[in-house]
């Protein structure tokens, strides 16, 4: 019982807070309803997009990873620090002079309107994919476990995870559907203190447990146990024989990661948002470079109670990965803690999955309905039109997520291997948009067909010897070599470049390049000293 009071204080307390928060917003607004009112400050973007980006696919999916194959999934997290970096100081700035409400509405400034429309297209396809769907089968599973919901109901597990989705979905269409970007975000930022909080303790209390009330001693004895998991360099094979196999070469880093880590932190619809909604460029770059702190501190939360799980349950869950985080939660945690921590863990989950379908719900509505089915659209149809969109995609995600469970890889990995279907080509186009001149509509048009295909072929057709991170390398070279051939025979016609139409102040934090330097330090800093351990 004391587990769901708890559970229900810390939900309830979230709700309650973000509805008065937005008592006095006009949600019925195009601006409103879809940015925040451009009011969103720097802490409030950084909780905001630390719990849009860590939700249980990390918790569950990349602990799991941690658990087998050690710290060399930390990449994923640090040098996401350096693409929040370049997002700071060049894309924060000519988005917000631009005022542009999504990514696509720069792709049409910059290239046409059916360019726009069929990146909104794979962008919506993305979500309800992907994202979505491991979101919320990945908290499902969490839930399940910790709090054995299907021994509590007197029923098979397989339906105690059917139930859990679907309420979980249900909740989150609820914040996403009548609170907007407003809601989303400072739900975000308390259960982002939540989540650090409860996150930290797991670690934290399982130390103290091992090291009988002596933490560096905890440590100390799990170093011990498995020296080679505290290890961030792999060693394994990136090509040939293998490398399909291998969880993340070393060599990627420097590859197709460089252009993931880019895409995501800097183009990506659910992440930019926030950026979008800013009050100004300071808060802005207070947000993204915040965030940038985070993500390098984020795997004590996300990656080292994998490796402390080792210690305890050696290889016992190897074969079911995505149940090792929440044994070791239920093993640690004090029994009345835990209707906390799945409050928290609740709160990871409808951040990400309401994130994404404010952002689809967002691209949809001003992309597609008003550019195609009702060109006369007012705001208010506008906002009406975009709860509706999240209604439907969160149906979706819910009849989609259960059948997850029947993925070959990690949830991490999966989510990895199908993102780079997407992320890739549209991380092309936009970087043309920016960088390259020259290149016409009809090139970029191309080039998201020839990377996609590309992509697929490569990684899931043909099955080529090579780590899929590489696959990503080598896709975007393609892809911009082939958007430069075409637009040598059909050449840009149009006229393009940034200014600034004044929508928010755009004087630059003036501690960001300071913060900057600290944190690629930070950064070279966690290779440096874990890169010759164990």
């Amino acid at each position: 019982m004391v587990q769901f009071i708890s559970f229900f204080v810390f939900t309830a307390f979230v709700a309650a807070y973000s509805s008065w928060k937005l008592r006095k917003d006009r949600l019925s607004t195009q601006d409103g309803y879809f940015l925040g009112g451009r009011s969103l400050t720097g802490v409030v973007i950084a909780g905001s997009l630390l719990l849009t980006n860590i939700s249980t696919e990390h918790l569950v999916g990349m602990n799991g990873d941690a658990y087998k194959h050690g710290a060399i999934i930390i990449a994923w997290e640090v040098t996401s620090a350096l693409a929040l970096v370049a997002a700071a100081l060049y894309f924060a700035p000519r988005y917000l002079k631009m005022g542009i409400t999504t990514i696509p509405e720069f792709l049409e400034k910059r290239f046409d309107g059916l360019t726009r429309t069929i990146i909104a297209f794979l962008l919506i396809v993305s979500f309800v994919s992907t994202l979505l769907p491991i979101v919320l089968y990945s908290g499902a599973i969490s839930i399940e476990r910790i709090f054995d919901i299907s021994t509590l109901l007197n029923i098979d597990q397989n339906t105690a995870l059917w139930l859990t989705v679907v309420t979980v979905g249900c909740i989150g269409a609820v914040y996403a559907i009548f609170g907007g970007l407003k809601m989303v975000a400072y739900t975000d930022t308390i259960n982002g203190v939540g989540l650090l909080v409860a996150g930290i303790s797991v670690p934290l209390l399982a130390l103290w447990g091992i090291g009988e009330g002596n933490m560096a001693k905890g440590l100390q004895l799990v170093f011990e146990k498995a020296p080679q998991k505290f290890n961030v360099v792999s060693s394994e094979v990136s090509i040939g024989e293998g490398a399909r196999d291998a969880i993340l070469p070393f060599e990627v880093l420097f590859t197709g990661l460089v252009i993931n880590q880019l895409y995501f932190w800097a183009m990506h619809q659910s992440i930019i948002q926030r950026v979008l909604g800013a009050v100004n460029l300071k808060e802005a770059q207070k947000g993204l470079l915040y965030t940038g702190l985070l993500k390098i501190l984020v795997p004590l939360i996300i990656v080292l109670p994998g490796i402390i799980a080792f210690y305890y349950f050696g290889d016992a869950f190897y074969d079911k990965k995505e149940l090792v985080y929440p044994n070791l939660v239920k093993k640690v945690l004090p029994f009345w803690m835990t209707g906390f921590f799945v409050a928290v863990l609740m709160g990871a989950i409808l951040s990400t999955f309401n994130s994404a379908l404010n952002s689809a719900a967002t691209i949809f509505s001003l992309g597609i309905y008003k550019r195609y089915l009702n060109k006369n659209a007012n705001e208010k149809t506008l906002v009406q039109m975009g709860k509706t969109t999240s209604a439907v995609l969160a149906l979706f995600a819910i009849g989609i997520a259960p059948f997850i469970a029947y993925a070959p890889k990690g949830l991490y990995q999966l989510l990895q291997q199908l993102n780079g279907i997407f992320f890739i080509p549209m991380a092309t186009v936009i970087l043309a948009g920016f960088f390259l001149p020259k290149v016409s509509a009809k090139a970029a048009r191309v080039g998201l067909l020839f990377g996609t295909l590309f992509y697929i072929f490569t990684n899931f057709v043909g099955q080529v010897n090579l780590h899929y991170v590489h696959i990503w390398g080598i896709e975007f070279v393609l892809n911009i070599v082939v958007m430069l051939l075409v637009s040598k025979f059909y050449p840009r016609t149009n006229t393009f470049s940034i200014g600034n139409i004044g929508i928010v102040d755009i004087t630059p934090w003036k501690y960001a390049r300071g913060f900057t330097m600290f944190l690629v330090l930070a950064t070279l800093a966690v290779y440096i000293f874990l890169g010759r351990v164990g």
